[in-house]
């Protein structure tokens, strides 16, 4: 019996004739409804005639998780008074229930994305509501964008609705091509804001690490709430880790049940979290309760502010879920969820200044999670590139660049980025395309290590892949059971025998060799299949993957030791350089020569280490080195490349380099500063730049440091001299090493610093010198000495220098050099270098 009361009592009633209308006039609509208003229970059963009066229709609501899939159809079928598989009914990975007569089926969006792949047209349906797209979800934006294409192109008559209780309204309008947004009104109670922020600084979230002291605050502030309201509390917490870590910080609450949702927690649990409870609860939840979801009986909500999402880390070839702020928008959806049935409090565990600085929504993943995925339904879609996908974003260029190459190193896609008879079945698996490779490599053997790695796996099972291929054996829990159900789905997806001949081996299919026998054997195959450039050596402390990467793992793991693994999950720790191994399993050597063989090389090596040419024949797998042998005669050309490496990193004082020559590079430089062309420039980079010219053939006959010491630098500099124009004739006259001062000297000019040479000169041999000596028409910087060889004045203006300055240096000095000439007027005085007495003589 339909429940009429509970239908009419949901307040998206009031928006169903304005979205009938506009789906009526252009097949299109974007819905926007408040949390709790029947949006997606109460729309699916009107546009499938259900309830209404309208006319029979087959629909399909696409949901973003199993959880919600489950509760959507559960929900309707309550309100038709039936059970689920009659009139509505649900299918995700693993589990469908669904009847002859079904006519609303709630599905999760990656499996509508897999139907649309093998059935584009969606053959017998009228309707497909698209809920919660505000999550920006990645499997949700493709599907939104290839069922565009099915209405364009195959079936106009194709009925689409975008639901959402906080979107981008207007942004989805335009991608559905101008459809009308049909807005329905909620029932809004007032939430009271409390900032229960924790008394000392916590640690921010890292990877998937959350300071257990801010969890342990979020206990405190459940007992708080408790203390301080009425009604059941909803808690909102990043994973289950941290569901589990709360959960036990709660203890014993009495009269109060404690409930953990989430995507792992079994349908019993589910079920008794959606239905009244009997007595008071705390439900700690993912963010699988911000929507989709709702937990009646909450008065209060308790938000952690933190989140879980997907991010890629380029530079290390590892990518997973990452613990982020969550966004002002699912802090609103959140809150929403105190205020759903009367007047609520939600106490938030942060600061209000904090708030202002968080995102304003949440990162949509196609900008930062892994596209390999992505990438390959793009290709069976017949778009590669994704550039004629309606979108809201396109993907990023570097992402999807990454993602082919991955593509095409599993074989799914050729060389124009079309897919393979291999592409088009990795799409089918329902599995990431890597994990979809060693599956078909081991003949459906390697179903039940693909299961584990499919999903994040508890971390009670620990880090040894092995170990928790035997815990999940074992079974015993919720994620056992669905587990063992995903690889009998697994299993009967790889054996569907395939339409076109045996696809050319990729490198490393060889590691299956026979049947795998053992879990060890098991775990470690099918993950060095799946992540070949991810295999590992012990060395140093830490294993070096075959990227170049370096991981370490746990004390007390039971990997440690091993000579070999393969890190299947990993993230990188505050503050380390280094990648920390999740999820791994050991691996013999051999496996991994093969399973990587695409990255096995054997190379001579000949590069600048520790001030010396360093040259071997290297065996490696990418960056692990296997064998290293010395190279008795390397190739030249790789010698010299590795002596110009040396002069890079430790500059050309690694030559000789005599007084002359110094002085050589210093007068070119200031010819250079002050002429310009053809005087060359003598900065390291341009020598650097310029090296085939100046410091050839002296550099190819040389093989060690030692020979770059003996050659000589002037002689090489003079090379880049102007010859051809002739002014290296001029070197002298423009820039002279020494000059001739009034007492007959030559004198060496210090051109070090280009901008001012400097003239070091006795006082006295610079008498009867009115004007400033010059070179190539700069003064120089004359440095006048006492005659002990001493500094006394400093002058660019001999003139003015004798007619002031100079006064006061001959008082200073006459009496502390009585035998040397001090006369009164040094511009007219004769220039001496010698004594009175010497003079007298």
């Amino acid at each position: 019996m339909i429940r009429y009361d509970a239908l009419d009592a949901l307040p998206v009633r009031s928006a169903l004739p304005a979205l009938t209308d506009a789906l009526e006039t252009g097949g299109t609509a974007v819905l926007v409804a408040p949390p709790g208003t029947g949006k997606t229970t109460l729309v699916p059963l009107v546009l499938a005639g259900l309830v209404g009066g309208g006319p029979a229709r087959r629909v399909v609501v696409a949901e973003p998780r199993r959880i919600a899939a489950r509760a959507a159809a559960r929900r309707m079928a309550w309100l038709l008074g039936e059970k689920p598989g009659e009139s509505v009914g649900f299918t995700v990975r693993g589990e469908r229930v669904v009847g002859r007569h079904t006519r609303v089926e709630v599905v999760t969006t990656g499996v509508l994305l897999q139907r649309l792949q093998r059935d584009q047209e969606l053959a017998g349906v009228d309707a497909v509501v698209l809920d919660e797209c505000h999550e920006r979800h990645l499997d949700a934006d493709t599907v939104a964008a290839f069922l565009w294409d099915v209405r364009q192109a195959l079936r106009p008559e194709l009925r689409l609705v975008a639901a959402s209780a906080t979107t981008d309204a207007q942004g989805w309008a335009r991608l559905l091509g101008g459809a009308p947004v049909v807005e329905a009104a909620g029932i809004a109670h007032p939430v009271e804001v409390v900032w229960a922020a924790p008394a000392r600084p916590v640690r921010p979230p890292h990877g998937m690490r959350v300071d257990p002291a801010l969890l342990a605050h979020v206990a405190s502030v459940v007992r708080r709430a408790l203390s301080e309201r009425e009604g059941d509390v909803l808690c909102f917490l990043p994973g289950v880790g941290e569901i589990a870590r709360v959960a036990g910080g709660l203890g014993d609450l009495g009269e109060v049940d404690v409930l953990q949702v989430h995507g792992r927690a079994p349908a019993a649990v589910q079920d008794a979290v959606l239905a009244p409870g009997a007595r008071r609860r705390v439900v700690l939840a993912t963010s699988v309760a911000e929507s989709s979801l709702t937990v009646p009986g909450v008065r209060v909500v308790v938000d952690a502010g933190l989140a879980r999402e997907p991010r890629v880390d380029h530079a290390r070839g590892l990518s997973g879920l990452t613990t982020v702020r969550a966004s002002r928008a699912a802090g609103r959806q959140r809150a929403g969820r105190a205020g759903r049935e009367a007047p609520g409090v939600v106490y938030r565990c942060w600061t209000e200044a904090e708030d202002v600085r968080l995102p304003a929504f949440p990162a949509p993943e196609i900008k930062v999670a892994d596209l390999t995925a992505f990438a390959l339904q793009a290709a069976c879609w017949g778009d590669p590139d994704a550039s004629g996908l309606a979108l809201l974003d396109p993907p990023p260029g570097g992402a999807m660049a990454a993602a082919r190459d991955v593509l095409s190193a599993v074989g799914a896609v050729d060389a124009a980025g079309r897919p393979t008879e291999v592409g088009a079945r990795l799409a089918r698996l329902g599995v990431h395309p890597r994990l979809g490779r060693a599956l078909l490599d081991t003949a459906g053997d390697g179903a039940p290590v693909v299961a584990l790695l499919s999903e994040e796996v508890p971390r009670e099972y620990g880090d040894d892949l092995a170990g928790a291929l035997r815990r999940a054996r074992r079974g015993g829990d919720a994620y056992a059971a669905r587990w063992a159900a995903e690889v009998r789905r697994l299993r009967a997806v790889a054996s569907e025998p395939s339409r076109a001949p045996a696809p050319r081996p990729r490198p490393g299919e060889s590691a299956r060799g026979g049947p795998l026998t053992g879990d060890d054997e098991l775990a470690g195959t099918v993950a060095a299949l799946a992540f070949p450039e991810r295999v590992a050596r012990f060395d140093g402390g830490s294993y070096l993957m075959a990227s170049g990467t370096r991981a370490e793992v746990a004390d007390g793991s039971a990997l440690r030791g091993a000579p070999w693994i393969v890190v299947a999950v990993a993230d990188r720790p505050a503050g380390k350089g280094h990648a920390r191994v999740r999820l791994g399993a050991a691996v013999r050597e051999d496996v991994a020569r093969a399973a990587a063989g695409a990255l096995l090389a054997e190379a001579d090596e000949v590069h600048w280490s520790d001030g010396e040419v360093v040259a071997r024949r290297v065996a490696r797998l990418g960056a692990v080195e296997l064998a290293v042998q010395p190279l008795e005669r390397a190739d030249p050309a790789l010698v010299r490349a590795a002596l110009l490496e040396g002069l890079r990193q430790e500059g050309f004082g690694l030559l000789r380099w005599s007084q002359d020559a110094r002085a050589l590079r210093q007068r070119l430089a200031f010819l250079r500063a002050h002429l310009g062309e053809p005087w060359p420039d003598v900065s390291d980079e341009a020598l650097h730049a310029r090296v085939e010219e100046w410091l050839e053939p002296e550099l190819s006959r040389a093989r060690r440091r030692a020979d770059l010491a003996r050659i000589d630098a002037g002689q090489a500099l003079a090379r880049l001299l102007p010859w051809a124009s002739g002014d290296a004739a001029r070197l002298d006259e423009l820039a002279p090493e020494r000059i001739t001062v009034p007492s007959g000297s030559r004198i060496r000019i210090d051109y070090g610093d280009p901008e001012r040479p400097v003239l070091a000169v006795k006082l006295q041999e610079m008498f009867g010198l009115r004007r400033t000596p010059a070179v190539a028409g700069v003064p120089l910087l004359v440095h006048l000495l006492s005659p002990a060889g001493r500094p006394a004045a400093v002058t660019a203006d001999l003139a003015s220098f004798w007619a002031g300055g100079y006064k006061g240096v001959r008082a200073e000095l006459r009496g502390r050099y009585p035998k040397h000439p001090w006369p009164e007027n040094p511009a007219t005085a004769e220039p001496t270098r010698h004594t009175n007495a010497r003079l007298r003589r």
